[in-house]
């Protein structure tokens, strides 16, 4: 037969989900991402919000240095 009893095996089980539920080793892990997570979106956010006015930028100082050129 088993090497371990029911009653046992439940006394195992209770500890182990008591020690899983109290356990805050990964906390910090999920919070960082949390805040990682956050970051990307504000700056995906910006880059839109942004994207017309580098466009422009970028495009006039082209020009400038075309007309320079030529």
């Amino acid at each position: 037969m088993c090497c371990i009893s029911f009653r046992a095996y439940g006394v195992l089980m209770k500890q182990f989900i008591t020690k899983l539920a109290t356990d805050e080793a990964g906390q910090d892990l999920i919070e960082y991402a949390l805040v990682a997570a956050l970051v990307g979106l504000g700056a995906v956010a910006a880059m839109r919000g942004l994207k017309n006015s580098v466009g422009n930028t970028f495009n006039g100082v082209g020009n400038s240095l075309t007309n320079a050129v030529a």
